[in-house]
Formats: structure tokens, sequence, C-alpha cells
């Protein structure tokens, strides 16, 4: 049993911010839960799949999100909750859907969590999604803690089902992956039957009917938030300056304020509900003070609103000074941090404050450049990824065309880096590589004769490449599409897909085996091992080479660390201590210089290469890289 399914009314736990979710979707009484794993949202689904059996909840990793949207969806339409989850670029693609679904509006109560990205950690863009509240006239909620990110969605399910609407809750990686201390609630008591009332079509048309009806459930939500506990003042009666925050600023506001002892000369207005705005509340507060401090990530959403609403109450308000990402007060990029929002505020109070000594600065920047070894970012221990690039590095330089790789999301977005060998050329969107090759394999009318391949994951294949192979194929476009098939969502957690055999829940599924889908759609298919140099790179040339059309190379080879993970190696690998020329060989360190697996390494000492027993994973394909043959490979 688990903590998020056993705790009791009144009992506090350490969760990290996305159980949290998950445990408030189970306190709001959810049936139905699907995502499409993308960090820093994959561990709410992940949660969930784990219980769902015991708690009696269907929870599903969808093909991708605009998919996930509509299963929670299917569960609202029939009466009972459903809860979607994503990270931001998710949203993106499942907003055609969200965007109709808005007008329509949700029966059952239905919960989308989107969770950004400031500062883009593990993404590739920081994109701010409460635009999307604003352009489709949905509820927005933002916790600004751990406890708050449980406690809103029992509250989002609620809104949901008063209005009819869908309610987005927006987290961030500060939330989702921090951990905090949560006080529990008993679940909802809901005993509802599914049933989809045949005589209430969910259809908007015609779509300006359904679209005042939408503007009437805002100002009704605009009512509702008036009073929501999770709006609320801190500070003096009459400051000389205001705090306006939401997210992960309205705690780090009450941090700073403490730090400087500011306490009794700055306001606090923390906001829980950032669309509609409370506007009767804010006008409230925002009379307490002309300065304002504005504290978000990752855009200007809640300034600009703030500074619209001050223009209509002009009378009621007066002149208020703003100050925030718009004014360059706060860095307008990356997330606000406590250090920037102190400063910020020290500025406006003209107190004295160093965040850190430069003294201080400099004595720990020393001790990093001499204590702790320089990393790059790269890929793990015999990902067959990393042997993939290498044939493809091979291959182009075999062929002699000046040919390229364009790619999109995955562990294998590394391809654009020294660990990928520089390879990948463009990288955008999931699916996007695929798009791109079809675009240029077009462009031989106009005199282009440059060889085209693009890459893609096996989950991002089922996500988002499938539409742009159909097109291709279609539209008779010419490039080799390699699938680097390892078995695995590796990038996000190991989630599987419709290629794995199993389902969220761990139980057994049908395959959906992407060869046969590939040569069902009519394009030329062959399967090759990454670990097999040489018969990889022959592939690739003999492909590049053929007729005309879409070509699939599909390089299939087990994650490593899923190999790993079972304690599976292929070879033993050692150094032969002889052969290794080391620096003499004039290979210019070709293993671990050039080729950059961790397994390998370089004793100093004895200008040799090595191996790392710890860290190696047998995969074996350093053996036939090797000049020398040093690098022994002994089967297991």
């Amino acid at each position: 049993m688990s903590i998020i399914t056993e705790g009791r009314s009144g009992q506090k736990v350490l969760l990290m911010g996305n159980e949290a979710i998950a445990r408030g979707a189970i306190e709001g009484g959810v049936k139905v839960c699907a995502a499409y794993p993308g960090n820093p949202s994959s561990e709410i689904i992940g949660t969930l799949a784990k219980i769902g059996p015991e708690l009696d909840i269907y929870v599903e990793w969808s093909a991708n999100e605009k998919v996930a949207l509509e299963v929670a969806a299917a569960a609202s339409f029939a009466g009972i909750r459903g809860l979607a989850a994503m990270k931001q670029n998710g949203l993106n693609v499942a907003s055609d859907f969200l965007f109709n679904l808005n007008l329509t509006g949700s029966i059952g109560g239905l919960v989308v969590v989107v969770c950004d990205d400031p500062g883009a950690i593990s993404s590739t863009n920081e994109e701010d999604t409460r635009a999307y509240a604003k352009i489709g006239d949905l509820p927005l909620l933002e916790p600004s803690t751990v406890q708050e990110a449980k406690s809103m969605i029992p509250f989002a399910f609620e809104l949901s089902e008063e209005l009819g609407l869908p309610c987005l809750v927006r987290s961030v990686t500060r939330i989702s992956h921090a951990r905090g201390s949560v006080e529990l609630d008993d679940p909802v008591p809901l005993s509802r039957r599914p049933h989809f009332n045949t005589g209430r079509p969910l259809v908007n048309v015609p779509a300006l009917a359904f679209h005042r009806k939408l503007r009437a459930k805002l100002h009704r939500c605009r009512d509702i938030f008036e009073t929501s506990e999770f709006n609320e003042y801190l500070g003096p009666e009459q400051p000389e300056a205001l705090i306006v925050a939401s997210g992960t600023p309205g705690a780090y506001a009450q941090e700073t304020l403490n730090l400087l002892k500011a306490e009794d000369r700055v306001g606090i207005i923390k906001l829980g509900t950032t669309w509609p705005l409370p506007e009767s509340f804010l006008v409230r507060q925002l009379r307490r003070a002309d300065v304002i401090l504005v504290a978000e990530d990752v855009d200007t959403f809640l300034e600009t609103n703030l500074k619209a609403l001050c223009a209509q109450k002009g009378r009621e308000l007066g002149i208020k000074r703003f100050l925030g990402r718009g004014s360059g007060t706060l860095p307008d990029v990356g997330e606000i941090t406590p250090d920037c929002l102190t400063t910020a505020v020290a500025e406006i109070l003209k107190i004295s404050y160093e965040a850190r000594p430069p003294e201080y600065a400099r004595t720990a920047q020393e001790a990093v450049s001499r204590y702790a070894p320089t990393r790059q970012v790269g890929f793990c221990a015999g990902c067959p990824h990393r042997a993939a690039y290498w044939c493809v590095k091979t291959a182009l330089a075999l062929d002699g065309r000046d040919g390229f790789l364009v790619g999109d999301i995955g562990c294998y977005s590394l391809g654009f880096g020294p660990s990928g060998f520089e390879q990948m050329k463009t990288l955008h969107s999931m699916g996007s590589g695929a798009g791109i090759a079809g675009g240029m394999g077009q462009l031989a009318r106009f005199g282009f004769d440059q060889p085209v391949m693009t890459v893609c994951g096996d989950s991002t294949f089922y996500h988002a490449a499938l539409p742009a192979l159909f097109n291709a194929i279609y539209n008779q476009a010419n490039f080799l599409m390699l699938i680097l098939d390892n078995s695995a969502t590796a990038m996000t957690g190991f989630q599987p897909h419709p290629g794995t055999g199993q389902n969220a829940m761990g139980r057994q599924a049908p395959v959906v085996d992407i060869e046969a889908v590939c040569r069902t759609l009519g394009a030329r298919i062959e399967v090759a091992d990454p670990y097999d140099l040489q018969g990889t790179i022959e592939a690739v040339n003999r492909l590049l080479v053929d007729e005309k059309g879409v070509k699939v190379l599909i390089l299939r080879q087990l994650c490593a660390l899923v190999r790993a993970n079972r304690g599976e190696k292929l070879y033993q690998v050692r150094v032969d201590q002889e052969r290794c020329l080391g620096d003499g060989c004039g290979c210019n360190r070709l293993c671990t210089r050039v080729f950059r697996c961790p397994g390998l390494i370089w004793d100093k000492e004895k200008g040799r290469a090595g191996i790392d027993d710890a860290i190696c994973t047998g995969c074996g394909v350093c053996g036939e890289i090797c000049p020398q043959s040093a690098i022994l490979t002994e089967e297991i």
C-alpha cells in the first residue's frame, strides 16, 4: 500500500509535487487519468498508474497529449471525473481539441494539469501556457506550494462541474519536482455510474451561440474566484509597495521579505486563481500602494492583465507604477529565483543587499573548478543511439554528397552535440524531423541534390511521426527515416508505449509493430542492430543511394539502462594494455575523446585507455572502433 492511497484526513506527509497532484486527483474522485509522458509532468500519471487498479481508477499512457485529453474528456462526457496531464509542449498538441471542448463544455469534472518548465530545465523551450486559458476562456489555477498543488485539484473538479468547463491547473518544475509537507483530506465519496446522455449532443454548432455561453461561464467563474481561499493578502494595511505573485514566486515573496526584514513595509497579494482575474478582490488590495512589483514565471501574463485592470478601474485605483519582467526589474527570461526577487525588492526599498559576497562567489567557483569533474551532457554508457550516430557520421562521409540528418525530441536529441558527433541538424518538436525531411524530399525539382535523413525514437514514432510519414509516402517524397527503437520511452522514465507490450498499469497489451505499420504504408523497410557498426553503415549507404521514395531503417537495440537494470551484459570489455599505444597510436584518443562513452576512461599516468567496470554496460561497440584492436570484447 502507498501513502498516496492510505493517508487519512488530517495526516501530514512529505510528497513530491506531482505525487501531491495525484493525491489531489484521488481526493477529488477521479476515475479516468491519461497522459503522454513529458517532464516535469511524468510522475503524476506514473504515480496513479501504480495505484490505479486497487482504487478502481483507469490510467493510461496515451499515444499523445491530444488523445490523452480526449480520453479524459470521454469520462467527463459520461458524467464521471477525468484528468489529463502534460508538459507545456503537450498542451500545444492538445490545443486543437481543447479549443472546441471549451465550447461544447464538459459534464463530469474535467481537469487538465499542465506542467511548465521555466528555465527549460528538461525542455527545448520555456513556454508559458497561461495564455491558453485566456485564449480559450478557461479557468486557470496556479499553486504556489506543494500543499496547494494537492488542494487545488479537488477544487478544480468541483469548479469544472459547476461551470461545465474543463479547468486548467498550471504547475511548474519547482512545484512538480519539489517535496513539501502536505495535509491530506479524505477522498470525495462519488458513486456515479457512467452514462452518456444521447439526448444531449456535444456539438459546438452554431459556434457563436456556444461562444456566448462560454463567456457567460467565465463571468460566473470570476465571481467564484472573488472569494477563493487560494487568493490572499499578507502584510501591513498601508505598505510602501506591493508584490503581486503567482506560482512559486508567491512562496519566494514571503522568503524575500523575511530576509530583508521588510514584512512591515511591503504587502504580498498571492494569487492562486490567475484567469479570470478576481477583479473586485484585486481592486481592494491594489488600493494599498502605488508601487507594484509583479513576480511570475515566465511571461508578463499577470503583469499585462493587471495593467489592463488598472486602466479600466483608473478612477478607483489612481496611477500605479508597475515593475516586473516588463520593466526589466526582473529578468525577462528564465525562472524567477529568490535571489533575483530579493535583489529587486531591495532596490525598490533602497536597502543594501548582496545575494552572495564576491569573495564567497570566487572561492566557490575556484572550488568547483578544482574539485568537481567537468561533465558534458551526453548519452549513457552503451547507449545504442551513440552507435547509431557514429554510423550516420561514417555513412555520410562515405557517401560524400553533403548529406545531413534532421531530428526532433527524445534522448536522441543529444545527436546535435558532441555525444552524437554533431549529426542532428534540426531540433524542434516531436515528429518535426519527419515533416521537415518530407519537405526537403520535394526539393529535387529545384536543383536540391543532398541526401536527407531523419531520425525519431520509437515512442515519438507513435506520438507524432506517423502523420508526417503518411504525408511523405502519399506525396512521394524522397528521404531515409531512421527509427531508433530502444523499446522504451527512455527520456522521461521508461514508460510503456504501444510497442512495448504492456500498458500503464503493467498489464499485457498488444504490440503495435513499427515494422508492420511502415510496411503496410508502403515504405521500403530494413532492420539493423546499431551495435553492428559495419552492418548498419552498409544499410544506411545502401538506402541513401537506392531508388527514390521513403525508406525506413529501424535500428533496434534495447536501451542500455534497461539492460543494465536487468543485470544483463552482452560482453565483458577490457583493454589490452600491450596493444593500446595510447597517445602514440595516432588515433587522437578516438575511444575516449571522440566516441565519449562514459564506460571508457583515460589513465593519465599510463597514457592508456581503460574500462570503468562500474559504468560499462558491455555493449562491445568500442571494440569495433579501436584502430589497434586493443579493446577486447568477450561474450558472456
